[in-house]
């Protein structure tokens, strides 16, 4: 299994999705962490306009339903985090929170530090507070 968390400073998980700088991501076999790696996250202002040769279609094992237009700009996202089954997120808005749900993720919402919240995923103790779903 692996669990994608969003953040800043590898330690502490985002409160704000979109600003976050990066993924770190933790392979997890037989309850344990085998593998630590952190992903730099794409930005929407880094991919919104370029159509040129970057732009290529991406198959998927899932349906991404009406989500799919959506690849160029919010789906880019998830791009680095497809093999990832779990998203650990302090605060995120809506529509990504729908993306990331559709892409397959577990969503989890909370604070604190990665590794607690990890820990208490693993534990089967981690809830997912849905007020930090960002709505407007």
């Amino acid at each position: 299994m692996k669990i994608a968390a969003v953040t800043d400073d590898g330690v502490k998980l985002s409160s704000h999705f979109g600003m976050a700088a990066s993924y770190r991501v933790l392979t997890i076999e037989d309850g344990k962490i085998v593998n630590d790696e952190t992903i730099k996250k794409p930005h929407r202002e880094s991919h919104g306009h370029q159509h040129g040769s970057d732009h290529h279609d991406h198959e998927h094992d899932h349906e991404h339903g009406d989500h799919e237009h959506e690849h160029h700009g919010g789906m880019k996202f998830f791009d680095p985090i497809k093999d990832c089954q779990v998203l650990l997120c302090g605060g995120m808005g809506e529509p990504p929170y729908q993306r990331a749900l559709s892409f397959g993720l577990e969503v989890m919402m909370t604070g604190g530090t990665i590794d607690a919240a990890v820990q208490a995923y693993l534990n089967g103790e981690l809830v997912s507070d849905q007020r930090r779903v960002h709505r407007h």
